[in-house]
C-alpha cells in the first residue's frame, strides 16, 4: 500500500509558493501570483518572505492597495520581531504607494517599541479594505490587454457558469466552466487539458465570454483552476528548456 504523503514543512510550503508566484509572473499572470501567496499567508500569515514577496510583486505590476496593505503588517511583524529599521522603511513605503495614510501612529509604535520603558505602544494603523472585486456578467477583451489568466480569474471569482471562446491569429477555441471551474476545453480537433494547454498559448486576439444554464460534462478533472494553470506552464516552461538544451 502506498506510503500517505508527509505533511509540508513551513519552509517547504513557503518555498513551493515562491516558486509557483515566480512561474505566474514569468508567465505575465501578476494576479495569479498574488492569488497563490495569498492562500499562503492564510496558512502562515507570520511568514515575512511571503509577504515581502507579495509587496514586491503588487508593487510592480501596479496593485497599490494590496502592496500598501502588506507594508502595514509588515510594520508589526517587524516590530514584533525588533528590526525597527525594516519597520520604518516598511512605513515610510506604505506612505508613499498611498499619500492618504496617516503613518504617525505606527511610527509612534516603532518610537515606543525602541523604549520598552514608555507606555505600551499604541496599535498600528489597520490596513486599509480591499476594493470590492467587480463581478460582471458577461464581458469580452482584447487578448493583448486582457490575458487569458486574468479572463479565468474573473470568471472563477464570479462563479459563473458558460463557455469562455478564444480566438488569435492561427487557432481558437473554448473554456467551459461550471461555477467558476474550469471544467473542458475545446480546440480543433483537442479536448481537455491538451486543448486547454494550445489556448493557453494565444496571446494575442480576443475573447468572449457567454453564460450557460445547463452545467458541461467535466472532461478536465484538476483540483482547482490554479493547479491546472500551474501544471500547464510548468509542461510549457519544461519543453522550452529541452529545446534550449
Amino acid at each position: 500500500m502506498k506510503e500517505r504523503e508527509k505533511p509540508k514543512s513551513l519552509e517547504e510550503s513557503v518555498e513551493a509558493a515562491l516558486l509557483d508566484a515566480d512561474l505566474f509572473v514569468k508567465y505575465k499572470a501578476p494576479q495569479r501570483a498574488v492569488e497563490r501567496l495569498q492562500e499562503a499567508i492564510a496558512h502562515w500569515p507570520r511568514s515575512i518572505v511571503l509577504r515581502e514577496k507579495l509587496r514586491e510583486i503588487a508593487f510592480s505590476h501596479g496593485l497599490s492597495d494590496e502592496a500598501a496593505r502588506q507594508c502595514l503588517v509588515l510594520v508589526n511583524l517587524y516590530i514584533a520581531r525588533e528590526n525597527f529599521d525594516s519597520a520604518h522603511e516598511r512605513l515610510l513605503e506604505a506612505k508613499h504607494i498611498d499619500p492618504r495614510l496617516n503613518i504617525a501612529p505606527g511610527l509612534e509604535a516603532i518610537r515606543r517599541a525602541r523604549r520598552p520603558d514608555l507606555q505600551q505602544a499604541a496599535p498600528a494603523p489597520a490596513p486599509p479594505a480591499p476594493a470590492a472585486a467587480p463581478r460582471p456578467v458577461t464581458f469580452a477583451g482584447d487578448l493583448s490587454t486582457v490575458s487569458i489568466f486574468d479572463a479565468v480569474q474573473v470568471l472563477e471569482n464570479s462563479r459563473l457558469t458558460g463557455a469562455l471562446a478564444v480566438e488569435g491569429p492561427a487557432r481558437k477555441g473554448r473554456v467551459l466552466f461550471n461555477d467558476g471551474r474550469i471544467v473542458d476545453a475545446e480546440c480543433g480537433e483537442a479536448r481537455g487539458t491538451f486543448a486547454f494547454r494550445l489556448l493557453v498559448e494565444v496571446t494575442s486576439g480576443g475573447f468572449d465570454f457567454a453564460k450557460s444554464k445547463n452545467e458541461f460534462p467535466i472532461r478536465i478533472q484538476a483540483l482547482s483552476n490554479t493547479n491546472l494553470i500551474l501544471d500547464t506552464l510548468r509542461q510549457m516552461d519544461e519543453e522550452k528548456n529541452e529545446v534550449v538544451e
